[in-house]
């Protein structure tokens, strides 16, 4: 048997089932979760906001150890470490798929939102889709590599190679993106909600030139800004924020409606940019720039039946780094 939580409909709390444990089919792994990670796309399951297929299991940011290989699965073996992201699945097929953006694919499916994810003991997942993880991560520090991280990783190269740049909402995602950038030797400048001394504490801890509010400029004109939180008004803050030629980087699968501005503020050049998913390729690159940046994730781990009480201080922003579930057989 394994255990789930799982998300009914929008606007109703996770709910505890027990169900049989899933057979691979045979392009499919089946995988004992270690930890999942808890992102803010998540909520936007729970909520509505996302197109996603309920009853589901949410959760995309998954690590486990494979304990059953479809048969025409190759390259894993019983006992493997693994990860799965949020895209699942692509069609292979598309003109997305034939050029190399299979993150843009017609026919996706992805984790915890079209197909069941891991908030669960167990999960069945597309292997060509699942990652090695690094020994240098453990099993919790590894969990927000695989949304938050690989997410980042995406906007951060969409950013270009501009050395000043700004973190718009310092969660999960930005707390990962720092280190590297920090690493590659940028200034990097962190933007918290207003007043949340706390947070921006913790950005320059982790190695910010400087950390404030959204509501205010940082010293310097940036050359690209990457917005984490999905709120439509910090596109204009930070179109204020970007030099004549920088960029501002959408990285949420979700947004609130950007406000009118002036085109004065978008003139000389600069562009906005969103993110759509990942590739596979940004699993592989990243995860070799994540080990040698010396990435740390900060978590806070929560045992799988409190995955509601774990959204809801995600929602709150009461999560410093990354909140993290734990599965039972492994907490205890």
């Amino acid at each position: 048997m394994m255990e789930a939580m799982v998300c009914e409909a929008p606007h109703r709390p996770l709910r505890p089932v027990r169900r049989d444990l899933p057979v691979p089919r045979p392009e499919e792994l089946l995988i004992e979760i270690a930890a999942c990670g808890v992102c803010r796309t998540d909520l936007h399951v729970a909520d509505g906001d996302i197109a996603a297929r309920y009853p589901v299991v949410p959760g995309h940011e998954i690590v486990g150890r494979v304990s059953a290989i479809g048969a025409a699965v190759q390259g894993f073996a019983i006992g493997n470490r693994v990860g799965v992201p949020w895209l699942g699945h692509s069609c292979g097929q598309c003109r997305y798929c034939r050029d190399g953006q299979e993150n843009l694919c017609d026919a996706p499916e992805f984790t915890g939102c079209t197909r069941d994810g891991g908030f669960a003991s167990h999960m069945v997942a597309d292997a060509r889709f699942c990652f090695a993880i690094p020994a240098a991560f453990g099993d919790i520090e590894a969990a927000p590599l695989l949304c938050a991280g690989l997410i980042g990783w995406r906007a951060l190269r969409l950013a270009g190679e501009g050395r000043s740049i700004g973190l718009y909402g310092f969660g999960a995602a930005a707390h990962i993106l720092a280190q590297i950038a920090v690493w590659q030797g940028r200034s990097v400048h962190g933007f918290t909600r207003p007043g949340d001394e706390e947070g921006q504490a913790f950005a320059r801890s982790l190695g910010c030139c400087w950390a404030g509010g959204s509501d205010t400029l940082p010293p310097e004109p940036l050359d690209a800004a990457l917005l984490f939180a999905p709120v439509g008004a910090l596109v204009p803050a930070a179109l204020k924020a970007v030099r004549k030629g920088g960029r501002v980087v959408c990285a949420g699968i979700h947004m609130s409606d950007i406000p009118a501005f002036p085109y004065a503020d978008l003139w000389g050049e600069r562009s906005i940019l969103s993110v759509a998913n990942l590739t596979r390729e940004d699993g592989t690159s990243f995860f070799d720039v994540a080990v040698r940046a010396g990435v740390r994730t900060v978590t806070r781990s929560f045992p799988l039946n409190r995955a509601n009480e774990a959204m809801a201080m995600l929602r709150d922003g009461r999560i410093e780094g990354a909140a993290v579930l734990v599965p039972p057989s492994r907490s205890s």
